[in-house]
């Protein structure tokens, strides 16, 4: 079926069914931001390939809502295809539900499968349409019968990790919310987020692609823990220790019987932001009880154990690209090089690393025009020839056995323009600013994102992406709560702790041109206690130089400089060592001063 005929087919059982609007989410039953094929709804009747968006589809009009990181991969990738591109203008925002308010008559219905909404998505949805009249209905899956040859769901098998790489026993792990349980009289706490749920049990799989995450759900008890998980995944020799530690497994499927076994006086916690509508339905008022997601700031705070691997695993990496870079720089001055032949040499280099599980992500690799596109992927069908000129922007990253990577580099191939140089340096300028940003304990992420895109406006510039995001441990790459945004969303308002890591990324990208971006990731430690309070700042573990020909170094100060070259000469120190002759020349070369 072509996605003019799926997007049809939807529309055909909207008449049948009498309903006015079905949505269709990007996410799972786990509220994931990459799901298993088997998830992949939106993509299947939509073609956007992009990690975020919304799709609404009504019996005479067919819409995907995002946001500016892929208005001009949805414009591709929609055109033709019948389906109307609706551009957020906030990331994030709920547009599509006041288009719902707008568009629909009172007493219209709006349905949508309850397993891919979170109960604080369907609150807000009925609170917008329920003041216009408009009913919904969360127990409609229509992908189930309208999508044929829908992939099943994965059974990869699941394994542990050693406690010299999580630094945490499960045990403690565990004990650690039953502490919080206890403390607010519950007696079960279910975890429904594949990142949480591996971080806990010290287990990772691939079932879904770049995340380490195996699809399963829990539910820790006073005593006993039950693991709901397809029994194929875990062997017999983990299922012995599970059972050991009082871990049940239970089939995947199982989990509404077993909630449903829950006593009238049995609380359960959840987190309403990121539990099904689903499984929350299940329960009766009295027995729900939603609150925070307990792992998720645990997690954030790496420990010492995580810290010492994840500054292995950017070596690891610092490496990998060093090779990649050198290889680019050869191949140039013979011929052109694709953007996919360029996102394969990545992984090919990676890979020689023993540690190396697979990519975090899918390769941004963007020549010149596409350097623009946010959040581009080069396809075989659609790439550019890579040329010794102009502008490249590669944003990639890694899931090693230690660690997870993110790092974006942007290149000049020939001389660059006056404004590009002035652009770069005011990126660059940002990036450092909150590199060497020190703050009092209780500061936001908000409040810092605005020490990176200071250069930039004051030059009448700016960016429509957040300046960092949180980073999980050999895990998902993009991982809450805190971050760097301008927004009062999660990642604004939850306070910067030592010990999360976070990528600092500012960027500048002028359509149809080329894009601008530098990101390292940053881990937040203590700096000093004074009258006034503790001081946090951060240490930049991401190693690999940053091209010096984009610079323009009068428009920095010197405190911006001295930073630079002391990046620089840690860079070289830490990965020459561990390469031969002719890679520590050219990384020498690389690591110049400013």
């Amino acid at each position: 079926m072509s996605v003019k005929d799926r997007i049809g087919s939807v529309k055909d059982a909207l008449k049948k069914s009498r309903i006015d609007a079905y949505i269709i989410s990007s996410s799972d039953p786990h509220q994931s931001e990459y799901v298993a094929d088997h998830w992949k709804t939106r993509e299947w009747v939509s073609g956007f390939t992009g990690s975020a968006g919304i799709v609404v589809i009504t019996p005479d009009h067919a819409g995907l809502w995002t946001d500016s990181r892929y208005f001009l991969q949805a414009e591709f990738e929609l055109k033709g295809s019948g389906m109307e591109l609706h551009k957020q203008l906030v990331q994030g925002a709920p547009e599509y539900i006041d288009w719902l308010a707008k568009n629909l008559k009172p007493e219209s219905t709006v349905a949508f499968d309850g397993k891919c909404f979170s109960v604080s998505q369907v609150e807000s949805i009925s609170r917008s349409l329920g003041g216009a009249g408009i009913k919904i209905d969360g127990d409609v899956d229509l992908a189930d019968s309208l999508w044929k040859d829908r992939p099943a769901l994965p059974v990869n098998q699941a394994y542990e990790l050693p406690l010299n790489i999580t630094g945490l026993s499960r045990r403690d792990k565990i004990e650690s919310i039953r502490k919080e349980m206890r403390e607010q009289a519950i007696s079960n706490y279910l975890i429904t987020t594949l990142d949480d749920l591996a971080w806990v049990f010290n287990i990772r799989s691939n079932d879904v692609e770049y995340n380490p995450v195996c699809i399963a759900y829990a539910i820790i008890g006073k005593d006993q823990t039950n693991l709901f998980v397809d029994q194929k995944k875990i062997d017999a020799s983990l299922t012995a220790r599970f059972q050991s530690e009082k871990i049940n497994i239970q089939p995947y499927d199982k989990i509404v019987p077993f909630i449903k076994t829950l006593e009238e006086k049995d609380k359960l916690w959840m987190d309403s932001s990121t539990v099904s509508y689903w499984i929350a339905n299940q329960l009766t008022a009295d027995q729900k009880y939603f609150d925070r997601n307990i792992p998720k700031l645990q997690k954030a705070i790496k420990n010492p154990v995580e810290c010492k691997n994840l500054r292995n695993a950017m070596i690891q990496d610092g490496v990998s690209l060093t090779k990649v870079f050198m290889w680019l720089d050869k191949k140039l001055d013979k011929r052109t090089v694709t953007e996919v032949e360029l996102a394969e040499k990545i992984i090919e280099f990676r890979s020689e690393h023993q540690d190396y599980v697979g990519e975090s992500f899918a390769a941004i690799v963007g020549y010149a025009a596409n350097g623009a596109i946010i959040h581009y992927h080069p396809t075989s069908e659609h790439c550019a020839e890579i040329k010794k000129e102009g502008i490249l922007l590669v944003d990639c990253g890694a899931q090693y056995k230690t660690g997870t990577t993110d790092i974006t580099r942007t290149i000049a191939l020939s001389k660059p323009s006056k404004h590009e140089k002035m652009q770069y340096t005011m990126v660059l300028r940002g990036h450092i600013n909150l590199a060497k940003a020190k703050f009092v304990q209780g500061t936001k992420g908000i409040q810092l994102d605005i020490l990176a895109r200071l250069p930039l406006w004051q030059h009448g510039l700016n960016y429509g992406h957040g300046t960092g995001h949180g980073v999980g441990f050999f895990l998902n790459v993009h991982e809450p709560p805190q971050g760097f945004i301008a927004g009062l969303g999660e990642r604004g308002t939850t306070i910067i702790e030592a010990g999360m890591l976070t990528s600092n990324e500012p960027g500048f990208y002028l359509e149809g041109s080329h894009g601008i971006r530098i990101e390292n990731l940053v881990l937040a430690e203590e700096n000093e206690t004074t009258a006034f309070g503790k001081f946090l700042s951060f240490e930049t573990v991401s190693l690999f130089p940053i091209q010096t020909r984009l610079i323009e170094s009068k428009l920095m100060n010197d405190e911006e400089k001295k930073w630079f070259n002391k990046y620089h000469d840690l860079v070289y120190k830490s990965l020459a060592p561990h390469l031969n002759y002719h890679e520590i020349k050219w990384l020498k070369k690389q690591c110049a001063h400013i």
